[in-house]
C-alpha cells in the first residue's frame, strides 16, 4: 500500500504536536513535526513533497497576536506558493485567522479542535491542493509545448541577398508571446519581411499570432504588393478575431537589385530607415490596425535605400521598456542607439539594441520585444 500524504505540523507546544501526530497518523497521513518558525521555513524550502502545512499562528510563549504566524505564512508562500496551508487558532483570534486566509491560507481550525472536523478539513485541502498542482503542472506543460510550437513557426534561417544582411530577435515577456516576425524569400534579390504585435499576451495572443503568420505566408506571393497582402490578411482576421482584439502589422519587400523598400504599415510602430548620411525615413502607417474592419484598405509606400543604410523594424516592447524609475526607453533612444553603431552588422546591431534595452529596464522587460534589422553593405556599388 503506498504511503499516505505528507503533512508538516508546526506548533510550539509538544503535547499538541504529539496529539496531532496520533490523530492524523490514525487517519492514514505521514506527519513531520516542527516547533519553530525557522524549522518551518527550512523544511518548506528544502522539501517540496509535503501535501499540507498545518501550522499554529503563535510560536513565542504567552504571545497570542498571531503576527508571527502571519509573517511565517508570507515566507512559506515565498518558498512554495503551491503548498496548501491550514492555520490553527484559539477562540480569541478569529480575526487573525481571517487575515491569514486573506494572505493565502486555505482554511483554519479552532483550538481546541474537533477531531472529525480537523480530519475532514485536512482531507479536503490535500485533495484540492493535489488537484491544483496537477492543473498547474498540466498548464506548465501546455505552455512549454505552445512556446516550442510558436518558436518553431519563426523562420529557422533568414534569407540572404547580395549586398544585404538580415538579423532578428524575438523575446517573449512570458513563455509565449503576441509578437512575431517572418522573412520570406521571394527571389534571389527580394525578401518579404513582416513584423506584428497582437493586443494581449499569453496563449490567446499566441494562437492569433499563429493564424496571422499562416495568412501572411499564404498571401505574400512573389508578385503581391504590400497593400494587397494587408488587405487580404485583414479580411481573413476580421472573420476570426474576437471583438476587441486587433493586430498591428507591417509588411515590407526589400529589393536589393532596385535598392528600394515597398511597404504597407497597418498601425504598427513605424520602422526606422537610417541612411548612412544621417537622414531618417520612417515606414509610416498606410492603414489602420488589422482585425477590426474588413472594409479598411491599405496603401503601398516606397523608399529608396543606399549602401550603408540600416532598416530597423521593432515592436513596442522595445520603445516602451521602462527603467526602474518608470521612464520609457523611447523612440529617441532607439534611434540614438542605431546611430551610435554605424559599422555594426545586422546581427551585431540587433544584439546592441537588445543590450541597451535590457540595461535600461534592469533586465525586466514588461512586454514582448521583437527586432528585425536589415543592413545594406556600404561596399555594395552595383
Amino acid at each position: 500500500m503506498p504511503p499516505g500524504p505528507r503533512i508538516l505540523i508546526a506548533d510550539d507546544q509538544p503535547d499538541i504536536l504529539q496529539a496531532l501526530r496520533l490523530l492524523l497518523g490514525d487517519a492514514g497521513y505521514q506527519t513531520d513535526l516542527v516547533s519553530s518558525v525557522r524549522d518551518v521555513v527550512d523544511r518548506v524550502a528544502t522539501d517540496r513533497s509535503y501535501d499540507l502545512l498545518l501550522m499554529d499562528l503563535n510560536y513565542t510563549r504567552d504571545t497570542t497576536s498571531g503576527t508571527e504566524g502571519l509573517d511565517l505564512l508570507d515566507r512559506v508562500h515565498a518558498a512554495d506558493g503551491t503548498l496548501p496551508v491550514v492555520v490553527m487558532t484559539g477562540w480569541g483570534s478569529i480575526e487573525t485567522a481571517v487575515e491569514a486566509m486573506r494572505r493565502g491560507a486555505k482554511s483554519f481550525v479552532q483550538k481546541p479542535w474537533d477531531d472529525m472536523t480537523l480530519v475532514d478539513v485536512v482531507r479536503r485541502e490535500i485533495a484540492d491542493g493535489r488537484a491544483s498542482r496537477q492543473r498547474d503542472a498540466r498548464l506548465t506543460r501546455e505552455h512549454e509545448e505552445a512556446r516550442l510550437i510558436q518558436r518553431g513557426l519563426l523562420p529557422a534561417e533568414l534569407p540572404s541577398m547580395p549586398g544585404c544582411e538580415i538579423a532578428a530577435l524575438w523575446i517573449p515577456a512570458s513563455d509565449v508571446g503576441g509578437d512575431c516576425y517572418d522573412a520570406l524569400r521571394l527571389s534571389p534579390t527580394r525578401t518579404g519581411l513582416s513584423i506584428a504585435d497582437v493586443i494581449g499576451k499569453g496563449l490567446p495572443a499566441a494562437l492569433l499570432m499563429s493564424n496571422l503568420q499562416a495568412a501572411v505566408r499564404a498571401f505574400a506571393t512573389v508578385d503581391a504588393l504590400p497593400h494587397a497582402v494587408c488587405n487580404s490578411v485583414n479580411r481573413l482576421l476580421c472573420r476570426n478575431v474576437a471583438a476587441g482584439k486587433f493586430v498591428t502589422f507591417c509588411y515590407a519587400v526589400v529589393d536589393a537589385e532596385t535598392r528600394s523598400i515597398a511597404y504597407a504599415n497597418a498601425g504598427h510602430n513605424p520602422p526606422i530607415l537610417l541612411h548612412r548620411d544621417g537622414r531618417v525615413d520612417r515606414l509610416v502607417a498606410t492603414g489602420a490596425v488589422l482585425g477590426v474592419c474588413a472594409d479598411w484598405s491599405y496603401a503601398t509606400g516606397r523608399l529608396d535605400t543606399a549602401p550603408g543604410d540600416r532598416l530597423v523594424c521593432f515592436t513596442d516592447g522595445i520603445t516602451e521598456a521602462t527603467s526602474p524609475g518608470d521612464e520609457q526607453f523611447g523612440d529617441a533612444r532607439l534611434l540614438a542607439t542605431i546611430a551610435q553603431h554605424p559599422s555594426a552588422s545586422a546581427a551585431d546591431l540587433v544584439n546592441r539594441i537588445a543590450a541597451a534595452v535590457r540595461n535600461w529596464s534592469g533586465d525586466a522587460l514588461q512586454d514582448d520585444a521583437t527586432l528585425v534589422v536589415v543592413s545594406f553593405d556600404p561596399r555594395d556599388n552595383h
